[in-house]
């Protein structure tokens, strides 16, 4: 009897959470931290009064797996994705699976910053670097600097099969000459590890478990300003950076509010949102937050998106076989 009220309960639950989402006037899929995606939403809702949003937050893999998911059972609950790379979204558009939309604001954004069709548009720059506990014997100034004696079992970077912004940037350290996969090998010699998304090691390194870390600039320079004892380093050979791109998915029903959530989230006021959040804005002429060099002193590394996305698998697999995770 107990287990046939638990199956009931679960079915009941599961049918209200199903309601509740399609009663929103708005249905956002989004990789962004909890507290960011709340205050994406409510800058949204208060720009936009009377319209209901629910939002859905995992890291990049995870949402997209749900969202797959969805599609092949017909019935895709999202409208709009906020989420970490490009590439990811180049797949969606490849499959016929993004709406186009051309955004008035897109006028304020370089041209490499969306797609050329309107089927996605970057929102932030969010580089990945190095970060260290201040406790720390070395002092890192490059990326070669973690394969270094000094560093060896102090080493923790996200996995690609947790996070998207893993997964660029090891593609793009991959294609760099002085680095590529070699690297990745020599860090896992080195005693590195790779789990979890960017927040575990956000925790290992500010609690002193580890001295160094590799992750998204935000995440260490934000809490240093709380008083964590973590520095934030961008790497001299240069950093890698995902977009977090947002896209109307084809399938929407609420297709007027989702082109509303994509001016918004472009425009001045949202920007300026992204940065009192800690984000380097992707629109052109804004500031960048305390803490981040200018613009043109952050040097990035290039990732031709194309190449990225038909690699996807095989450099997945290349990662794992290196530091030898699972999905």
């Amino acid at each position: 009897m107990k287990n046939l009220l638990a199956a009931f309960t679960a079915v009941v639950t599961l049918s209200l959470a199903a309601g509740a989402v399609q009663a929103a006037d708005l249905v956002l899929y989004t990789s962004q931290p909890n507290e960011d995606a709340q205050a994406t939403v409510d800058g949204f809702k208060a720009a936009n009064p009377g319209i209901d949003v629910q939002w859905v937050r995992d890291g990049t893999p995870q949402i997209m797996a749900k969202l797959n998911a969805e599609i092949a059972a017909g019935s895709p609950a999202a409208d709009v994705l906020l989420i970490a790379d490009t590439v990811t979204l180049e797949r969606l558009k490849q499959a016929g699976q993004l709406m186009a939309y051309a955004s008035p604001e897109a006028a304020h954004y370089d041209k490499t910053l969306y797609d050329a069709d309107g089927a996605y548009y970057s929102t932030k720059l969010i580089t990945t670097g190095i970060m260290y506990n201040t406790q720390a014997s070395m002092k890192p100034r490059g990326w070669k600097d973690l394969t270094s004696p000094e560093a060896k079992g102090l080493v923790t970077m996200p996995s690609p099969l947790a996070s998207g912004a893993a997964l660029i940037h090891a593609q793009t350290l991959a294609s760099v000459s002085s680095l590529g996969w070699d690297y990745y090998k020599q860090l896992k010699a080195n005693g590195a590890i790779a789990a979890g998304g960017n927040g575990a090691v956000l925790k290992s390194v500010a609690s002193g478990e580890k001295a160094y870390g590799v992750v998204v600039d935000y995440m260490p320079i934000r809490e240093k300003a709380k008083g964590a004892p973590i520095e934030f380093v961008f790497p001299e050979e240069g950093v890698s950076a995902v977009t977090e791109p947002v896209a109307i998915l084809a399938s929407t029903k609420h297709a007027d509010a989702a082109k509303k959530f994509i001016d918004y989230v472009l425009s001045e006021k949202g920007q300026e949102g992204f940065l009192k959040l800690g984000y380097i804005p992707a629109r052109n002429g804004m500031g960048v937050p305390a803490g981040f060099p200018a613009r043109d002193k952050i040097k990035l590394l290039p990732i031709n998106a194309t190449d990225a996305l038909k690699n996807s698998g095989t450099d997945v697999k290349t990662f794992s076989d290196i530091f030898a995770v699972k999905g």
